[in-house]
């Protein structure tokens, strides 16, 4: 992905020519109260500067034209088999614009603000990067006004953790009420209000419900999408009465309302007038950078990441609705991945079973034993525990198999920030009569790594399971261990792995053991070497401090456990 560069190169002429001007007010305050840091505005204008007219070399409200100033379509090299013809996405945009400009100082102002910030549009543009294409092609679908690909820029600065003291969230900035009317569900684990897709489609669906509303008005549609077609259509009803005019600009709107369609009409020209207002686009591709890879089961993220050959963060910035470590159980069972990583995924993602994509352990509940105990066991929270196996309540029935986080939960700022919205205020402190007992907890058990020693023969001294091993200590499959390094091995209590039923079908805890050496052939994998010896692909790239989705070499050697026949 390339981030678009823009740079202020003739606007220091203009700055000139506006020299009478004492100071200029910063009319891009953020229109729903966003967290996002936007640049902060100066002080309030004097009276001799309320009135701000763009600079002699822009004449702002005053071009009418609306096509767009890059190279005509016929000059352009297609982009793709379907008849598009723009390569760069920005071109397109251009093209698709549909909306009337109007000669308004509350454009030109916005637009000028715009011109003098290109740190801040470069910022915004380098996030819209991602998401982009996929928004134009659906409102290209539709056959809606271009600028309403520019509209996440006036509502969330592209950046889809964006959340306003509203309650407002996502790309498109719905709140929570809208979002449910508009199919966007809000679970513990997941919120459709920030679905890149979803709140796309949700979006465009509301727009278009409002510009039929409102007989066909796109201002008015906009308008309504800030403050809401109640609000709108109160105004409309008032001027009529009265005998005036209901365009957006006559009606008495809400001071946030007012100012928000010109926000967009102020992009649509920062887009539009680039050479203009001495500023530069990089290209954006016009082609897609992310598609829908279907996995049909929980997954751990972190996991996911791993297996598409992307960063945990990467993998977060398409898929902001999810905000815990592992997708919905009830779905939606897909996630969005770049194109180039989709294959890889989905090889990597056919070597594992449910219970090892969402990195679970399996805890036979014990009597006695309670949810904040096991929490504080596991190193979780009671709620986790709860979501993961659908409990209604914290009773516990003995005998009951109950899934276990067997991996790191944690999570990126952004993604922690969106959870702890939905939990609310951290619980007070358990009181004394709580049934856990923590000062009962006995000191770690700790092994000291010795040369040639693997996870495999240490976990078999000790007598527990290799990916508890691996979770105790924070590992992954393919991390070495060195000399010398010290390895919790047990929290010095009687249970080790006993009630881990991870290990009900592993050698290491059932019965006697072998070792086997394995050559790689050409054609195998790490799931068709697991399928022969009736392990998992897990356990032999634990057992070999290798990749689960690394490249086996013909010829390479692998060390396999299996039960002694």
């Amino acid at each position: 992905m390339r981030t678009p560069l823009i740079r202020l190169a003739a606007l220091v002429l203009c700055t000139l020519a506006l020299g009478a001007c004492a100071s200029l007010s910063d009319p891009a305050t953020a229109s729903r109260g966003l967290e996002p840091a936007k640049p902060a505005p100066p002080a309030p204008p004097t009276a001799a500067t309320a009135v701000l007219r763009a600079p002699p070399s822009y004449p702002g409200g005053k071009t009418t034209a609306t096509a767009p100033t890059g190279p005509a379509p016929s000059t352009l090299i297609r982009a793709d088999g379907a008849g598009n013809p723009y390569t760069d996405l920005m071109d397109r945009i251009r093209a698709g614009f549909q909306l009337e400009d109007e000669d308004r100082t509350a454009i030109d102002n916005q637009t000028l603000w715009n011109a003098r910030n290109p740190a801040y549009l470069d910022r915004v543009f380098g996030r819209a990067a991602l998401y982009m294409h996929y928004i134009v092609e659906e409102i290209d679908k539709r056959g809606m006004p271009m600028e309403l690909a520019l509209l996440p820029v006036v509502e969330s600065a592209f950046e889809p953790f964006a959340y306003s003291s509203a309650r407002a969230s996502g790309l498109w900035q719905f709140i929570p009420g809208t979002g449910n009317r508009f199919g966007l569900p809000q679970t513990w684990w997941y919120d459709g209000r920030r679905d890149v897709v979803e709140s796309t489609r949700a979006a465009l669906d509301y727009l278009q419900y409002l510009h039929d509303e409102f007989q066909g008005d796109w201002l008015l549609a906009i308008a309504g999408y800030n403050c809401g077609e109640g609000c709108v259509g109160r105004a409309v009803r008032n001027n009529l009465a009265a005998g005036k005019p209901i365009t957006f600009w006559d009606l008495k709107l809400p001071a946030e309302t007012r100012a928000y369609v010109p926000k967009l009409l102020a992009m649509k020209r920062v887009v539009r007038d680039t050479t203009l207002l001495g500023l530069e686009f990089s290209t954006i591709p016009n082609d897609a950078y992310f598609t829908r890879v279907d996995i049909e089961h929980q997954i751990d993220l972190k996991l996911a990441a791993e297996l598409a050959g992307v960063t945990t963060d990467e993998l977060f910035e398409l898929n902001p609705a999810f905000h815990r470590w592992a997708t919905p159980p009830q779905g939606p069972h897909s996630l969005l991945l770049p194109i180039d990583s989709a294959e890889l995924f989905r090889q990597n993602l056919a070597q594992f079973t449910p219970d090892e994509l969402m990195r679970v352990t399996h805890h036979i509940v014990a009597p006695g034993e309670t949810l904040a105990g096991l929490a504080a066991r596991y190193n979780t929270t009671d709620m986790t525990l709860r979501m993961l196996n659908g409990l209604a309540g914290n009773a516990l029935i003995p005998g009951a198999d109950l899934r276990v986080p067997n991996g790191s939960t944690e999570l990126p700022a952004k993604v922690l920030r969106a959870a702890a919205r939905v939990d609310g205020p951290a619980p007070a402190i358990r009181s004394a009569s709580s049934t856990t007992a923590p000062t009962r907890r006995a000191r770690p058990q700790v092994h000291v790594v010795r040369r040639g020693e693997s996870y495999w023969s240490i976990a078999q001294r000790n007598n527990i399971d290799v990916n508890t091993l691996m979770r105790l200590n924070g590992k992954r499959p393919g991390q070495t261990i060195v000399p010398g390094e010290r390895l919790v091995v047990g929290n010095g209590a009687s249970s080790g792995g006993r009630n881990n039923r991870a290990g009900r079908n592993n050698p290491v805890e059932s019965g006697s053991v072998q070792r086997v050496t394995h050559t790689v052939r050409s054609g195998d994998t790490l799931s068709s070497i697991a399928r022969r010896y009736g392990v998992t692909a897990g356990q032999i790239a634990a057992w070999n401090d290798i990749k689960v989705s690394g490249v086996l070499r013909p010829g390479q050697k692998l060390a396999i456990r299996t039960r002694r026949s």
